[in-house]
């Protein structure tokens, strides 16, 4: 007797992976064709297109809707700026410690607002956000409300030129690594385990799921990924400030970016990045209409293409990480057997 099989999803994640390797070549060649200013505006990019993953990894796959990721954001680039200007730090060795020390506080922050759901949880972050952001300013050494720079003494010898350049390499780097870390743990056990949380976390629970220790796993990995863009981009400003660095408008962003990119999927937010890359500067010019732009956009993309720009591509996947339910093939049924035809009792003749 045949059964019904759990696979991966039909296509083949090799294709996919082959096109975003010749696309990373190519922009890491960048850098020889390309003026610095626009090294610094992909370096944002970049920035951007880690944001976006790590949001959809917190609520489009662990269903964890949060509006304050600007928290670890802020802490990342505090953290290099004060290893690099009082530790004598090489930036690019103080974005992995910034980094992890934003996973040491979402883990500690994670048993407070792990106490709520829903909206209450989402709000709990943003409280958390706000309470990081004036606490950084009473602290003195990096500046307090006013902000700090980061000292081009800390790059080292490294001329504007090349120390541009390694920022850029070092976004396009990070860009990759989150991207892919995302896609490997979708295509895990785990990633299988949230997709079933996301859903239901009640039922996923029922049959095994640990669901609270899944959740935090991916709290965790989101601040770490925040903290390393929020790391990136003090790289590429020199400078942070706490109403910027911890600014609303950051989760603001990422919100909208994987909304109009789709979310739930790899190649989303990359799109959703994109697109916002490109409209970026026209949007700006318009003060404080531009949250309100993006808000009115994001609610038309809900409404009219919920499953984002990516989701015109129908089933297509450059990163397949789902699975498929694989039926075997129906029996043939047997032919019928013909009815016994039964004949007449014949009658015993006696002489």
């Amino acid at each position: 007797m045949s059964h019904a099989a759990v696979r991966r999803s039909a296509r083949s994640p090799w294709p996919g992976l082959a096109a975003a390797c010749a696309v990373v070549a190519a922009l890491a060649y960048l850098p020889y064709a390309v003026s610095r200013g626009t090294q610094g505006e992909l370096t944002n990019l970049f920035a951007l297109v880690v944001l976006a993953t790590m949001w959809n990894l917190l609520a489009g796959y662990g269903g964890m809707v949060s509006i304050g990721q600007q928290a670890y954001i802020g802490v990342g680039a505090y953290g290099l700026v004060y290893l690099a200007n009082t530790g004598g730090v090489s930036p690019f060795l103080a974005l992995p410690v910034a980094a992890l020390a934003c996973g040491v506080v979402a883990l500690a922050v994670s048993y407070l607002v792990f106490r709520l759901a829903g909206g209450y949880f989402a709000i709990a972050t943003w409280v958390v956000a706000e309470v990081l952001r004036l606490i950084t300013t009473q602290i003195d050494a990096v500046g307090a409300g006013s902000g700090t720079s980061l000292r081009l003494a800390a790059f080292g010898d490294l001329t504007p030129g090349f120390r541009i350049a390694y920022v850029y390499w070092l976004g396009l780097g990070l860009a990759v690594l989150t991207v892919a870390g995302t896609y490997l743990l979708m295509r895990s056990r785990l990633g299988l385990g949230l997709t079933a949380i996301r859903d239901n976390a009640v039922a996923a629970g029922s049959v095994g799921v640990p669901v609270v220790r899944a959740r935090r796993l991916v709290f965790v990995v989101a601040a770490v990924g925040c903290g390393l863009a929020g790391g990136l981009i003090a790289c590429n400003t020199l400078r942070v400030q706490p109403d910027s660095v911890f600014s609303v408008n950051y989760t603001a962003l990422m919100v909208f970016m994987v909304i109009i990119g789709g979310m739930g999927t790899i190649e989303g937010p990359i799109v959703g990045a994109v697109a916002f890359y490109l409209i970026q500067d026209r949007l700006q010019a318009l003060d404080l209409w531009y949250l309100v732009i993006l808000g009115v956009a994001a609610i038309a993309f809900t409404l009219l293409l919920p499953h984002g720009l990516w989701g015109l591509a129908g089933r297509f996947r450059l990163f397949p990480v789902g699975y498929r339910l694989a039926l075997p093939a129906p029996a043939e049924p047997a032919p019928a057997a013909e009815p016994a035809t039964s004949a007449p009792p014949q009658q015993r003749v006696t002489p």
